[in-house]
């Protein structure tokens, strides 16, 4: 389902009703709410909104757990980390507990470690037994003008991994590694949530959406959630390309 909104408030305050609905149910069914963040720009104001008032006071935070749909294998203090990003504008002001809170070892350094890491650090939370695949309540995510979505660049190895929760996957037009949950990962949760805003999006939301099905040019189109709910929200800006 696409929503489109006037201006990138009233898209936040939806997404932000959204959140607390999923995790209000999840906590009422099974006693938690399991919640993959995204990085980037376009979600720090939503971050930002969950802690006001309004939102804040609707949700037991301590039956709050997160994770993230992917990092920059940079340490988690640095400037470009999706963690600090979350750490400051979400974690800090609603004191979310560390335990609460699961994030990519970055200080592991080697990227196909910190990824196996995160895999097991998943598997143990989620209880998985071999081969089976975590169900978080909620993921969200952005999209990037290239049409990549986490860390799941056009034409890149980890499009294709399907055995594995996360991947370190290489990019070669950043010239790094990034961490990733992988698209398997991403189609077996409950609730997939894309947040896009501006311009500079409108082109690639018009491909990704209504043009032809090239799923490893545009990854984004890769998002079918096996059995789940999966949500486009975008302002104005974002839809104008869209028929």
């Amino acid at each position: 389902m696409v929503k489109i909104f006037t201006n990138p408030d009233s898209l936040n305050h939806f997404a932000a009703e959204k959140f607390i609905e999923i995790g209000i149910e999840a906590i009422e069914k099974c006693g938690k709410f399991t919640v993959a963040l995204a990085g980037g720009s376009t979600p720090t104001s939503l971050y930002q909104l969950l802690t006001a008032e309004e939102f804040r006071s609707q949700i037991d935070w301590s039956k709050v757990f997160f994770f993230f749909g992917d990092e920059r294998n940079v340490l988690p203090d640095r400037e470009e980390s999706n963690f600090r990003m979350a750490f400051e504008n979400l974690f800090e002001p609603v004191q979310i507990a560390e335990s609460q809170i699961f994030r990519w070892q970055t200080e592991l350094e080697n990227e196909y470690e910190i990824a196996a890491d995160y895999q097991e650090k998943i598997k143990e939370f989620f209880d998985l037994k071999e081969n089976e695949f975590p169900r978080f309540d909620l993921i969200l995510l952005g999209i990037g003008d290239d049409g990549h979505t986490a860390s799941l660049f056009p034409f890149t190895e980890a499009l294709g991994e399907t055995g594995k929760i996360a991947a370190a996957n290489w990019v070669e037009k950043l010239q790094t590694h990034r961490l990733t949950f992988t698209f398997t990962t991403i189609n077996n949760a409950s609730n997939v949530m894309f947040l896009a805003r501006g311009a500079a999006k409108a082109e690639v939301l018009r491909e990704v959406l209504e043009g032809d099905s090239q799923p490893k040019k545009l990854p984004a189109q890769n998002v079918q959630l096996k059995n789940g709910s999966l949500l486009w929200l975008l302002d104005e800006k974002a839809a104008h390309n869209l028929q």
